[in-house]
């Protein structure tokens, strides 16, 4: 179904205004929060003329967005067709959560070798913050925002730029598949025990450790997500 944009829209913004921001990237981030909190699903059509009408702003404008969009693999172009939110075929799937594991191993490495007490006693209270979340219980979508804090340390604490870049590149792609993987029965209380696991063992400086939980980690919200991702059998 084609995404439909009113007042309280998948966007939820009123028109651009004057504020520093230049009014191409308050538009870039508008579109991008709205796929990245699932707003705008995956398969959902970007209607060029709902998006002007609500923000205010050229058709130009809201183009060069989605060709930024694009390039960061959130938004697929078709021609004759227009602009849809990316939904990751299941063999892109199986190649970004590869490459996510195999980036994340060595995150935790360096941070195991490079991170200060206080960042190591830091990650493992974000990981008390994920667990105290469960009470409510949270949303997915709040869950992930939760277990964000959990990466920025790490990367913080990782202190390695290109690891930082590397894994920055692919977030935003992956995270249209998180969901998916913790949309199953009890994965969220399973995702807090893992986590603990892998910041205990980095509370112990133990990297190899460390390094196998983080990939049997992810493993496992690999094959969750290409359980249910459409198109697999």
């Amino acid at each position: 179904m084609d995404a439909k944009i009113d007042e309280r829209g998948p966007l939820a913004v009123s028109p651009i205004g004057r504020v520093a921001a230049p009014v191409k990237e308050q538009v870039l981030n508008a579109i991008r929060d709205a796929i990245l909190d699932f707003r705008l699903k995956p398969g959902e059509r970007l209607i060029e003329r709902e998006i002007i009408e609500q923000m205010g702003v050229s058709r130009a404008t809201v183009r060069e967005a989605i060709s930024v969009l694009a390039s960061e693999g959130l938004v697929t172009i078709v021609p004759q067709k227009g602009a849809r939110v990316t939904a990751p075929t299941p063999e892109d799937a199986a190649d970004l959560y590869e490459i996510r594991a195999s980036l994340e191993s060595m995150v935790v490495r360096r941070f195991v070798d490079r991170a200060s007490d206080a960042e190591v006693e830091h990650l493992a209270a974000t990981v008390e913050h994920m667990a105290d979340r469960l009470a409510e219980p949270p949303t997915i979508v709040d869950f992930l925002k939760v277990k964000d804090e959990f990466y920025e340390v790490l990367l913080a604490g990782a202190r390695s730029a290109p690891l930082s870049q590397l894994l920055e590149s692919i977030q935003a792609r992956v995270r249209l598949l998180r969901v998916t993987s913790l949309s199953t029965s009890d994965r969220l209380p399973q995702v807090v025990k893992e986590m603990r696991e892998i910041a205990e063992a980095i509370t112990s400086r133990s990297p190899d450790r460390a390094a196998r939980l983080m990939t049997e980690h992810i493993g496992t919200a690999a094959r969750l997500a290409l359980g249910v991702l459409p198109g697999t059998s």
